[in-house]
């Protein structure tokens, strides 16, 4: 029974949270579609208003299920899961022992300090972490939107910037994480790399380094780059300046942790070893493919099993059929029958399971995009694309990979380049996109992991 009254209530709120993203669509479409000044701030405010809605007026709307806590809905769910370690750093600073176990010397420091200062002038946690994470997103879409402009036109502009704002994993630009923060840096390097604008390349390249682990990969990008397209050795020195960010944060561990990689010893509190996880590749692969009951309460605790739920096969036949028959096809009612079958299913999938399919999605899918248009793509952006899949690969882990994926701009300028070429079933993708990021975003208000 609360089963049945958490699907209708999910289904009937969704569909009123969808209704008006839809009407805003239909503003920003007819009035400032063409407008480069006020596109991407009214889609960032739509994708803000979007989130915000379904975490503060959707999530507590919908039952839970009967094992979970019930949250404290309010200001207060933008400020979870890793939000805490952020906060933890902010007021008490880094702590690390060296045991396996998850401390906060594992998040890199740009973004906690950027909170402490706003804090030091008298706003709580809450509204700095948001406003960082928020407007740093808001100046990470004009940077991005006009340097898509500059190589690939208005129209692939606009579906970049797009698929950045709905993609699920964006619901993260929307609460007290660093997804906005390191958006804006990593992209505005990028570009001034491209625009041969080193010492700003070396200033954003820098901070970004000491935002997120995956900043990493701008020192290779930068390098590879410079000696494929014969630079200057300005362009080189710039990108090894871009190290200072993390050295140091290197520094800052060897002084109060006897060691100047104990950020990477702390990491094993997340991911034990480095290296491919095959077996993490394995499960999460197979959970789409046979379902979570089939493969681990089936196949791998009891192989002589069979088949537990014949129902998730049957119904994995019918998400492949339509998606297959929705970008072949683009008109009438079966069609759009489709379509809506495709969402609902989505829609009632659990959350261990998107975040799997997004991981596939992001990783394989967008690392696919990308070298389907590598020759179209400026040579920074396909390097320092191929590089951050190559550090998430080698991270050791599966834990959040759409969502550090998502951060890594190029894989989301190849799917908006994509799909601005085929604007019928981008529309469609759109709106898968949008459906899962209210069900990331209800998940994310009630406390319930989503990545």
């Amino acid at each position: 029974m609360l089963q049945q009254l958490y699907v209708k209530g999910c289904v009937k709120e969704f569909v009123e949270a969808l209704n008006l993203m839809v009407k805003v669509q239909i503003v920003i479409k007819k009035v400032l579609w063409k407008n480069d000044f006020l596109f991407p701030a009214a889609i960032w405010l739509a994708s803000r208003i979007f989130i915000w809605t379904a975490m503060l007026l959707l999530a507590p709307k919908l039952p839970l299920p009967a094992e979970e806590f019930l949250p404290h809905f309010g200001w207060g769910v933008i400020d979870a899961w890793d939000s805490m370690h952020y906060r933890a750093i902010a007021t008490s600073g880094y702590e690390f022992v060296n045991d396996g176990k998850q401390h906060n010397l594992a998040f890199f420091p740009l973004f906690p300090l950027s909170i402490w200062l706003l804090m030091k002038l008298g706003l709580p946690f809450e509204l700095a972490g948001t406003l960082i994470n928020n407007l740093a997103f808001f100046a990470a879409l004009y940077c991005l939107y006009f340097w898509v402009k500059e190589h690939y036109g208005i129209n692939a502009a606009q579906w970049v910037t797009a698929v950045v704002s709905l993609y699920p994993s964006s619901m993260f630009t929307g609460v007290i994480y660093t997804e906005g923060l390191y958006l804006f840096l990593s992209t505005s390097a990028l570009r001034a790399f491209d625009q041969n604008h080193y010492g700003w390349t070396a200033l954003w390249g820098a901070m970004a380094t000491a935002t997120r682990p995956t900043g990493m990969a701008l020192i290779p990008a930068f390098a590879i780059a410079a000696w494929k397209e014969r630079r200057p050795p300005v362009a080189y020195i710039a990108g090894l300046t871009t190290t200072i960010g993390i050295l140091l944060f290197s520094l800052y561990c060897a002084i109060y942790f006897g060691g100047p990689l104990a950020f990477i010893e702390a990491q094993r509190g997340w991911r034990p070893t480095l290296g491919f996880d095959w077996q993490g590749w394995l499960n999460m692969i197979m959970q789409i493919v046979v379902g979570t009951k089939n493969w681990q309460y089936g196949w791998v605790e009891n192989p002589s099993g069979g088949i537990q739920d014949p129902w998730y096969l049957l119904l994995l036949v019918v998400i492949v059929a339509s998606g297959y028959l929705l970008w072949r096809f683009s008109s009438g009612k079966l069609f759009y029958g489709f379509y809506a079958l495709v969402l609902f299913l989505l829609l009632l999938a659990s959350e261990d399971w998107i975040n799997s399919l997004l991981n596939l999605f992001m990783v394989l899918g967008g690392g696919y995009v990308l070298w389907r248009l590598h020759r179209q793509l400026t040579p920074v952006t396909v390097i320092y694309g191929f590089c951050g899949i190559g550090l998430l690969l080698a991270s050791g882990g599966t834990i959040s990979l759409s969502r550090l994926a998502y951060g890594i701009v190029p894989l989301n300028i190849a799917i908006g380049v994509l799909l601005s070429r085929h604007p019928r079933q981008g529309y469609l993708i759109l709106g898968i996109f949008v459906t899962l990021l209210a069900k990331i975003a209800v998940g994310f208000a009630q406390e319930r992991w989503v990545g």
